[in-house]
């Protein structure tokens, strides 16, 4: 085939066999490109006509369906073949012209791909991606999509052929756990990195507050409740945790008389009505001070700011980012009502609170979490919601050259043009029928795909794809040079791998999978940031249902905070256990079991205290609110008589202690 010069393709068919050689692939251990070992990678070389009597015999030829044009290899362009190692696939990377024209000056100019049969080496000044310290008028500035941003993305002319050099910029920036603990630190050290003392202390204050003011409201003193104190909060956060470890399905069977289902330590920590207190009063806010909504400074997340403001600040200062950062959201489950619940049908938790989350794409650690607390304000409708909440998780982070991966709820080009002003590369999925996105790459223009293939458009560093996989998947990025192509070994393979008992040449050669566009191999191989913490966190749940919303989120950054700490302990110590672990190896369990042993300590107050307030109440029942008075139109049998031995009916009795007694001597009696 042919195509006229105004049709110019940009890249050469690749026609491969399975007997290519494999070892002219290059290793990806020696790309800075963030994939993982067994994905081969390369370049598809440029390919321009020498002169025009090439463009004429290619005229004769035809063009491809849908303006699209491809050509069959050409004799000396046979020997890039050797970049691929796998199976029989024609890889065609062309951008079609679709009224896209270009001088004759742009032809003329050198090509930026290398058209050596050699893999390109990524340390060179002829690299796709250029991370050498090249001088200031050769490399492409990087706020240059600064003028950008007042341009319509939807011009025609926005968009042009992927023949331009980007330019990405090395990350230099200080990285890791940050923090003064010694190799002596246990668990609990770590804890309160992220959630401090002072927290323990306010919960502590504002629960004492919140019983008071129950009590004020309700006219009645509660008889079994007495203020708590930093030990006991603690200890109740701790068995808190231990129930994550040791799930059952009610809460009082872990203080049950039977030795199979009830549990010592508990019993031990403290008794089953002290632990339903505590769960009934505990509070993080002043919920006297608390503007009701249509007032003047309400807030959504009234009752749980005080707790985020804290946790906010330690989750962003005790880990510093790394090279590559995942946006991605998390889903917790509730119960009770609150309004932005979400139904999520293509989601394993079809309903529930939506939290954004900014996590490491390594490790897993949560740098930063936002709460959906339902549409945006008027003021707020002209920006996107996705835009809005990558720019509130990276806040912080600009000029420091990260790498962002999301999907395609938040991918859009106005999104990655203000990143790359800021200073960020990104790359992720993205909606063919969002704005900005390239005309010539929507569907109905492309038409249909074989595995494999793929088109591209750029404009500096942005490159917009579209590809087939298993099905058509569109792409943009600000941090891949186009042209370059990975492949990752099939399922097939591992498959053979694991038997080890075939002893054919076939099953002993390599076997590839449909190649990918660099875009989505790295996509492939760093979204996965949040998914990492999501599993370390789904593991041991913290804390029971219940029906107030907030209740959830207090336990979804209590359980946050455990997994950031234990990823902190682990990349601090290299993997060597805390003192006195004798164990193998120390998993997230056991810093969990450990961390609550270390909260609860010694702590054994309640069970005497709940005496004592009974004794108290003993002495003088009438001034603790016990009376008699009528508990109900029907008759019950008398507790006291009962305990007796005697059987006598009243409907008097007590309403604090919830039982029936005689109008005679068993009230007091009873109380004694």
């Amino acid at each position: 085939m042919a195509t006229a010069r105004k049709r110019r393709e940009l890249f050469t068919i690749l026609e491969t066999s399975a007997d290519t050689e494999s070892t002219t692939v290059c290793d990806s251990q020696d790309s800075p490109l963030n994939l993982s070992a067994d994905v081969k990678w390369f370049e598809i070389p440029y390919r321009k006509p020498d002169s025009d009597e090439e463009d004429e015999v290619r005229e004769e030829d035809g063009e491809g369906e849908n303006g699209f044009t491809s050509t069959a290899a050409a004799p000396e362009t046979a020997d890039a073949a050797s970049f691929i190692a796998g199976g029989g696939c024609n890889i065609i990377l062309v951008t079609g012209s679709n009224g896209i024209k270009h001088d004759e000056e742009e032809y003329a100019e050198d090509c930026y791909y290398s058209t050596s049969n050699n893999c390109s080496d990524t340390t060179s000044n002829d690299s796709d991606i250029d991370f050498s310290d090249l001088e200031e008028e050769e490399r492409t500035s990087f706020f240059s999509f600064e003028d950008d941003l007042g341009e319509d993305c939807t011009s025609p002319d926005f968009w042009g052929e992927p023949d331009q050099v980007i330019s990405i910029e090395p990350f230099s920036a200080v990285s890791g756990p940050q923090h003064t603990l010694g190799d002596d630190a246990d668990t609990r050290d770590y804890f309160r990195i992220l959630f401090p003392d002072s927290l323990f202390e306010h919960m502590v204050e504002q629960t004492n507050n919140y019983a008071l003011y129950r009590q004020r409201r309700s006219g009645k003193s509660d008889p079994h409740w007495h203020p708590t104190d930093l030990r006991e909060m603690k200890a109740y956060v701790g068995l808190n945790i231990l129930m994550g470890i040791n799930q059952l399905p009610d809460t009082g069977m872990y203080w049950a008389s039977d030795i199979f289902i009830g549990n010592a330590g508990f019993k031990k920590t403290m008794t089953a009505r002290r632990f339903e207190k505590l769960t009934q009063y505990i509070q993080l806010c002043d919920r006297e001070a608390e503007p009701v909504r249509g007032e003047r400074g309400y807030d959504a997340l009234f009752k749980i700011r005080p707790l985020l403001d804290v946790v906010e600040n330690t989750m962003w200062d005790a880990y510093m980012p790394n090279r590559c950062l995942t946006v991605d959201k998390c889903a917790i489950v509730v119960k009770g009502r609150f309004s932005p619940t979400q139904y999520m049908p293509s989601k394993p938790l079809k309903k529930g609170l939506t939290v954004w989350m900014l996590c490491d794409s390594r490790s897993g650690y949560c740098h930063r979490a936002k709460i959906y607390v339902g549409k945006p304000s008027e003021d707020e409708a002209a920006a996107s919601l996705g835009y809005r909440v990558v720019n509130s998780l990276v806040r912080g982070l600009e000029g420091q050259y990260h790498h962002l991966f999301m999907d395609s709820f938040f991918t859009s080009v106005p999104l990655l043009q203000r990143l790359l002003r800021d200073g960020l590369y990104a790359c992720g999925p993205s909606q063919p029928a969002r704005k900005g996105y390239p005309e010539v790459l929507r569907p109905h223009n492309v038409g249909k795909l074989s595995p494999g293939e793929f088109y591209q458009c750029q404009r500096g560093n942005l490159v917009a794809t579209v590809t087939r996989d298993v099905k058509v998947v569109s792409c943009l990025s600000t941090n891949s040079a186009p042209g370059i192509v990975g492949i990752s070994p099939s399922h097939h393979q591992r498959e053979t791998d694991g038997e080890g008992d075939s002893d054919s040449m076939d099953s002993s050669c390599l076997s590839f999978g449909v190649p990918r566009p660099l875009p989505l191999l790295l996509y492939q191989e760093n979204m996965r940031g949040v998914d990492l913490c999501d599993q370390l966190r789904e593991c041991y749940q913290v804390g029971r249902p219940c029906k107030k919303w907030w209740r959830y989120f207090l336990w979804f950054y209590v359980n946050l905070c455990i997994v950031n700490a234990y990823i902190i302990l682990r990349e601090s110590r290299g993997g060597t256990p805390p003192a006195g672990f004798n164990g193998k190896q120390f998993t997230q369990r056991h810093f969990r079991v450990r961390l609550a042993q270390q909260l609860i300590g010694d702590y054994q107050g309640a069970r005497g205290m709940e005496r004592a307030a009974r004794k108290r109440h003993a002495d003088s029942p009438i001034e603790y609110g016990h009376r008699l008075e009528r508990m109900s139109e029907r008759s019950r049998r008398c507790r006291n008589c009962t305990n007796k031995g005697l059987r006598h009916e009243s409907v008097f009795g007590c309403k604090i202690c919830n039982v029936h007694l005689c109008r005679g001597g068993c009230f007091s009696e009873f109380h004694k």
